[in-house]
């Protein structure tokens, strides 16, 4: 997808405790702002994506805690586009599109096989200063 996630009409941030209440926490904000934006939480992307966005938290919860007490969730839409982030101060940058589900990968394979399926794409954008990084999801609407 080569949608410009910076010309996306609609964002929120959500900066939280890197706890495992985030995980809940985030699926809710993103309901919430779907909502808000006047996607349908029926729509067929919806229900992937949000189980995209938990699978990426609980990486972060289980893997990053130590290195990033806060971990940030940022949402964009447009009109045929969804996409989101998830930000901790940890390193490691996972490798995306070698993952695949069942051989070892855990939940960075499962969140790939959702994204390809959707038709979507995924990169990891390393912080600046290489302390961190994001993972970016953008999915067809």
């Amino acid at each position: 997808m080569t949608t410009q996630l910076e010309g996306l009409p609609h964002r929120h941030v959500l900066t939280l405790p890197n706890a495992p209440s985030a995980v809940r926490l985030a699926r809710e904000t993103a309901e919430e702002a779907l909502l808000e934006w006047g996607i349908n939480l029926h729509h067929p992307t919806v229900g992937p994506a949000l189980l995209i966005l938990g699978e990426l938290v609980t990486n972060t919860v289980r893997h990053a805690a130590s290195r990033s007490p806060q971990v940030t969730v940022i949402y964009a839409a447009g009109h045929d586009c969804l996409a989101f982030a998830v930000h901790d101060r940890h390193p490691y940058r996972p490798p995306l599109y070698g993952a695949v589900a069942g051989t070892g990968a855990g939940g960075i394979g499962t969140v790939m096989e959702l994204v390809l399926g959707l038709g979507g794409s995924a990169v990891v954008r390393p912080d600046a200063d290489g302390g961190g990084k994001s993972i970016w999801i953008t999915l067809p609407l």
